[in-house]
């Protein structure tokens, strides 16, 4: 219930900004001989921009099954599934949310990831490289890792942050598409081809600084979720997991539309690191050690 209105909040949030900017810079456009269509802007950048995340989301578990040929472990065969699921339930009830459907997926890297469309309808999976690597109280930790995740409900936060952000870029570029339009080529509507250019530059070029912001949330959820590993499987075995990433020495594979919710991604420095969804394993298992002390 409270996500619920945390999206209609953002929604609202949305419109009243909008609104606002608009009523400011709107005698100042016509006066320029530019006509905005408001209503008409706003509800396609909600549509494309919101409801593009939207669907993205409740389609996420489909999705990362597709992506992963994941299998999910409806009746366990083995004493590794019983294993799976038994210390997923357990943490899901500790976490205070419903047990996830939890998966396998066939890949030789050492990953996990969480998906689903709310607290309660979510996907845990494993990658059998990680189920060979990493001894049982290591897989504990990440499993607690993926759980809290879903009980943080980074799922639809990032969402929400992703939809939001889009139905901005969709509408500053087309706001600024007709200011350049009119400006700088002369056309007396703001619809020239001036507009038409400028709008899908401003798109490229606010949709990178869009995804530095998105990827700046990844990374502090992930300190979040290792936090959160820790309390519920234990900050040793957290640490110990993330130690034997880092010791692998092998970059995250994962499909792009769920790498950001696996326990590792790739990770880089510098300029590369602003587009990076997790902070280096070493600055992760820093932090954990940190709060021990």
């Amino acid at each position: 219930m409270r996500r619920i209105a945390l999206f209609v909040a953002t929604n609202l949030a949305v419109l009243v900004v909008f609104g606002f900017v608009m009523t400011l810079l709107e005698p100042w456009l016509r006066a320029q001989g530019i006509d905005v269509n408001q209503a008409g802007m706003l509800l396609f950048a909600l549509i494309f921009g919101m409801g593009g995340a939207l669907v993205s989301l409740f389609m996420s578990k489909r999705i990362a099954l597709m992506s992963t040929q994941a299998k999910i472990i409806e009746q366990p065969s083995s004493q590794v599934e019983r294993w799976l699921v038994s210390a997923v339930e357990r943490q899901a009830r500790e976490a205070g949310i419903g047990k996830p459907d939890v998966a396998i997926f066939d890949a030789d890297e050492p990953n996990a990831f969480a998906t689903g469309a709310s607290r309660n309808n979510a996907l845990v999976a494993v990658s059998t490289g990680l189920l060979r690597q990493m001894n049982q109280g290591e897989v504990e930790a990440v499993l607690a890792h993926e759980v809290t995740h879903v009980a943080n409900g980074d799922m639809i936060t990032m969402t929400l942050l992703q939809g939001v952000l889009n139905t901005f870029v969709l509408l500053l570029s087309r706001i600024l598409g007709q200011i350049i339009d009119r400006a700088v080529f002369r056309s007396e509507r703001g619809y020239g081809p001036g507009y038409f250019i400028s709008v899908i530059v401003l798109q490229i070029v606010l949709g990178i600084l869009a995804s530095i912001i998105v990827m700046a949330f990844s990374r502090w959820r992930e300190f979040r979720a290792d936090a959160g590993g820790a309390r519920l499987a234990g900050r040793g075995k957290m640490i110990a997991a993330l130690e034997n990433l880092w010791r692998s020495q092998q970059p995250g594979q994962l499909p792009e539309p769920i790498e950001a919710f696996g326990v590792r991604g790739r990770a880089g420095m510098g300029f590369k690191r602003l587009f990076m969804s997790h902070p280096p394993l070493e600055e992760r298992i820093a932090a954990l050690q940190q709060g021990a002390r």
